[in-house]
């Protein structure tokens, strides 16, 4: 890997692996990541759920944070602005996975709404960052 990437900037490996490490210790690169098939797992279904929370204090707020990392069918979680609080994406064996997993999430946090939006088809997915919008010393 370090020597393909090494071709693509210009580097001989070594040097290339000494700046990977730099973006690592700087905080560029958080972690790396397998990305995996969730078909060839399974989950057959994806989902976005949004949600609206009945109250909005920090501790409700930091409540919600905390217990919906411990929910494993949630991949992202994004606080949001506008008229719903926070998003989810989610992945499911099945449609009827589902109910358990609205079940489960309802006792975190009481919620004054919830709406989900089931993926029919994923046409585009990437995670790479248009890194060629920044330039990194």
């Amino acid at each position: 890997m370090v020597t393909a990437i090494g071709e693509i900037v210009g580097l001989s490996s070594t040097p290339c692996w000494k700046r990977i490490r730099r973006m690592e210790r700087d905080g560029y690169i958080t972690r790396k990541v397998a990305l995996v098939d969730p078909d060839k797992l399974g989950l057959k279904v994806s989902a976005f759920v949004m949600l609206q929370c009945e109250a909005h204090s920090e501790q409700i707020l930091a409540l919600l944070s905390q217990r919906v990392s411990e929910l494993p069918e949630i991949l992202e979680f994004y606080r949001m602005a506008g008229d719903i609080d926070d998003m989810l994406r989610i992945v499911l064996p099945d449609i009827g996975a589902f109910e358990a997993f609205r079940r489960r999430l309802a006792e975190v946090v009481p919620l004054k709404d919830l709406s989900v939006r089931f993926i029919n088809a994923t046409l585009g997915q990437t995670t790479a960052l248009p890194i060629a919008l920044h330039r990194y010393a």
